[in-house]
């Protein structure tokens, strides 16, 4: 595939990496063009490392989301509006496009969720680039763990899912797939907040000095 990336921070590094073992294109288009150079220059090396990647390609962020199969919004939740606006997703460039959502929109340290009560992050993005098709996925694990080959053993992570579209979901699940994870489809865009709630739900455990693991129970 041919895949838009809007940031070039760890989560972009990371899924770029993954993404370009797999054998995908990566466009990357982010707020400073100095280290959306360094980042595809960085991922560019892994094709010449007799890896299966195609290459990565530093643009600006209209043309990271221009015409690609789909996209990932990788930057802070704060800094959404911004690298939305500079892709020019309200002149509905991502139209009919799979535009991935990370972000959580959580108070550090705390796990309190900063949106508007029953308000989601997911769906903001959504009101922000009109007929794009949202997937929230890819928010609850640290960057690292797509880095490793997803061949080394270790269990595939769950990494849940919420779209509105059908095509768009199947498509984010294979990407998931191509980084190690095993793709799982909680719902549509309307049972969102509750996967954004659970990202505040860990991280809150987890700061607390509480392993998330332990609170939640092993169904067989």
């Amino acid at each position: 595939m041919r895949i838009g990336i809007l940031g070039t921070g760890t989560l972009a590094a990371a899924l770029g990496e993954g993404w370009i073992r797999a054998g995908h294109e990566v466009w990357i288009g982010g707020r400073s063009q100095v280290k959306a150079d360094k980042l595809a220059e960085r991922l560019g090396r892994m094709g010449q490392l007799g890896r299966p990647g195609q290459g990565a390609f530093a643009v600006t962020p209209r043309e990271a989301a221009t015409g690609r199969d789909a996209v990932l919004l990788a930057v802070s939740w704060d800094g959404v509006g911004d690298m939305l606006a500079l892709a020019g997703a309200a002149d509905g460039v991502l139209a009919g496009t799979p535009l991935i959502d990370p972000t959580n929109a959580v108070a550090h340290g705390v796990g309190d969720l900063l949106t508007e009560r029953g308000e989601s992050m997911a769906m903001r993005i959504a009101g922000l680039a009109p007929g794009a098709h949202v997937v929230k996925a890819f928010h609850l694990f640290p960057a690292g763990l797509w880095t490793s080959p997803a061949d080394d053993g270790r269990p595939r992570p769950t990494v849940a899912m919420c779209g509105d579209d059908p095509a768009a979901l199947r498509i984010v699940g294979e990407l998931v797939s191509d980084v190690g994870g095993a793709p799982a489809t909680l719902g549509s865009l309307d049972r969102v907040r509750q996967l954004e709630e659970v990202a505040g739900f860990v991280i809150g455990l987890a700061f607390a000095g509480v392993d998330p693991n332990s609170a939640v129970p092993k169904v067989s």
